[in-house]
């Protein structure tokens, strides 16, 4: 047969199909989240998300020191605080878990990029993300409050912060307070395109934030929305935002590659908790093969357009990145 285009030439072995690959990547771009608690001696493994455990300062090293021997360059810290309240006030105190827990990794592991999330969820009683007004979160009111985290967090060691509430204004609320306290250089990556997703079951049972009443709806994004995320990644982009994120990952790649090609700033891709535990549950049970499909899926953030890829597979991903399975 006479056929002038073979596209199966570029496929014949291994080496040829990596010489022409289209997406190359590597591990300079990953991200774990990581949980902190109070207490001490405490590695608690997370029943929903195998694998994953709640460390206690003290025992934070071990992790930090295995991220970084196995090429993993940032963290981004979740705390999970012993007492709550109303106004989510551990979430800014001076002398909060993920404060402490800052100083702590600069301490042991001066080397990793340290991420603060900036929210309050995990540390208001009612399970939130900013003060109430009645049974609807104040937006205007939880914005100084958001500011006052991260710049707490900026103090004891952040190398950036990641507001995850999505209140509006907050980007530029934190910008100001930062650079009013010296901190004009550290950069802000917004939860800009977050859905009010079922993928985050797994994490609200990790870090105790389910809400107490109601849901997110009235300020995460109706996961249907397309042209609104556009407008969310351009008013954090107006308002000073470094990066920008997608979250979840696995379902939204359309959006990734469209922030991607509609703003000029980095775009990270946050593969969430249930994502993790998903693939986790099917291994376990025999019904895919738990590398093959991680990477698969980290690979179709990368190739959506995502420069950085927040995922609590990151260890393993940069193992298979040494062994050219990815990237």
């Amino acid at each position: 047969m006479e056929l002038i285009n073979r596209p199966r030439r570029l496929r014949g072995n291994d080496v040829l199909r990596k010489m022409v690959r289209e997406l190359r990547v590597d591990k300079s771009s990953l991200i774990y989240p990581m949980f902190v608690r109070e207490g001490s001696n405490i590695k608690e493994e997370i029943p929903s998300m195998p694998g994953q455990y709640r460390y206690s300062i003290d025992r934070m090293e071990e992790k930090l020191l295995e991220l970084r021997n196995a090429g993993v360059p940032s963290v981004m810290l979740f705390g999970i605080p012993d007492r709550k309240d109303e106004a989510g006030s551990g979430a800014y105190a001076q002398d909060g878990i993920v404060q402490r827990a800052l100083k702590k990794a600069k301490q042991v592991c001066p080397t990793m990029y340290l991420i603060g999330d900036v929210c309050m969820c995990e540390y208001t009683s009612h399970g939130h993300c900013g003060v109430l007004c009645g049974h609807e979160v104040d937006n205007d009111k939880t914005l100084e409050l958001l500011a006052k985290t991260a710049l707490s967090q900026v103090q004891a060691g952040a190398d950036m912060v990641a507001p995850s509430d999505m209140m509006d204004g907050r980007v530029s609320f934190i910008r100001r307070v930062l650079d009013e306290n010296g901190y004009s250089n550290v950069p802000i990556m917004s939860y800009a395109v977050k859905f009010a997703s079922s993928f985050y079951g797994p994490f609200r049972d990790a870090a105790g934030s389910a809400p107490s009443f109601g849901n997110r709806k009235s300020y995460q994004m109706d996961y249907h929305n397309r042209r609104e995320s556009w407008k969310e990644a351009m008013l954090d982009v107006q308002e000073g935002a470094d990066i920008i994120m997608v979250k979840p990952a696995l379902s939204y790649g359309d959006l990734i590659r469209e922030i991607r090609d509609r703003t000029n700033v980095p775009v990270a891709a946050y593969s969430v908790s249930g994502e993790y535990s998903m693939v986790k549950a099917a291994a376990q049970a025999g019904f895919m093969d738990q590398t093959q499909v991680m990477c698969e899926m980290a690979t179709g953030a990368y190739r959506a357009g995502a420069s950085l890829y927040i995922t609590y597979f990151a260890e393993e991903l940069a193992k298979c990145m040494d062994e050219g399975m990815i990237g």
